[in-house]
């Protein structure tokens, strides 16, 4: 296998940062009618821990600083961002453009489970397909004046990843992890897939990194002792936020009204997108 810097003539896989690479990857237009300046992946080595309610979280920690906001899901196959913004089902239509769904705070939402009759329906698609819907997202829907865009990726370094990273004009990317030692490890291929396809990583944000107990207001480690900031530093990386597992978070991500989270946890990576 090839070094990141060395040519594999596959452009699609390619790392090397050579002109006939440029010109082979041409990122996906926007519809003429959108505006998006900065567009932001969150991306996560595997599922479950809890990429979803961290790219809901920064979205709304944004749009409380009043800059235009949207979520792009395109974790096809399991979308879960309706459901934490309490969206409805249905997509208007302008012509040929969809029309993102607004949120009760103005976060603009694109999701497949908007399209759907029934939104525990499967979507039993093939990875091109799915890749396919993806770039659609970016392409048909008419995005208004979005000052940050998220991306919420599905997990892994499968065809979603890679299409977002070679289709969209990512200005870099949020990795989400656990403690456990296992996802620690797989943090490791999504840092290393993205250095090999040039994006920038912004930093890492470790969810469900303690309990605190409501008596003593003491920190228990329930997966175990954090490794972040040893993982962060061997990637030259910064820790952008270490997220507790809070109840009152969950059931407001149930309740559909994440919009109405009352903490900071995520102020440190709010203050380096603005420094984008």
């Amino acid at each position: 296998m090839a070094e990141n810097n060395e040519c594999t003539h596959d452009c699609s896989t390619c790392g090397a940062d050579c002109a006939s690479r440029k010109s082979a990857i041409e990122k996906e237009p926007l519809n003429p009618a959108s505006s998006v300046k900065h567009v932001i992946g969150v991306v996560s080595g595997k599922g479950g821990v809890g990429k979803s309610i961290v790219t809901s979280m920064l979205a709304t920690e944004m749009r409380r600083r009043d800059y235009g906001t949207a979520i792009l899901d395109a974790d096809i196959t399991g979308p879960s961002i309706p459901k934490a913004f309490g969206a409805e089902r249905g997509v208007e239509a302008e012509g040929n453009a969809m029309l993102p769904h607004y949120t009760k705070t103005g976060i603009q939402i694109m999701s497949v489970n908007l399209l759907l009759a029934d939104d525990t329906s499967p979507v039993v698609w093939r990875g091109p397909v799915i890749a396919g819907a993806v770039k659609q997202f970016w392409t048909d829907t008419i995005w208004t004046d979005v000052d940050y865009m998220f991306v919420d990726m599905p997990p892994g370094t499968g065809d979603v990843p890679l299409t977002v990273f070679q289709s969209l004009p990512l200005d870099g990317i949020i990795i989400v992890t656990t403690p456990q030692d296992l996802v620690s490890m797989i943090v490791e291929k999504a840092v290393k897939m993205a250095k090999m396809m040039n994006i920038p990583i912004l930093g890492i944000v470790e969810n469900m990194s303690y309990v605190t107990c409501p008596d003593c207001g003491k920190k228990l480690h329930v997966f175990g002792e954090s490794k972040i900031e040893e993982i962060a530093k061997e990637n030259g990386l910064a820790v952008l936020a270490q997220i507790p597992m809070d109840p009152k978070l969950t059931s407001l991500v149930d309740k559909g009204i994440i919009e109405l989270m009352e903490n900071d946890y995520l102020s440190a990576a709010a203050d380096a997108l603005e420094g984008l």
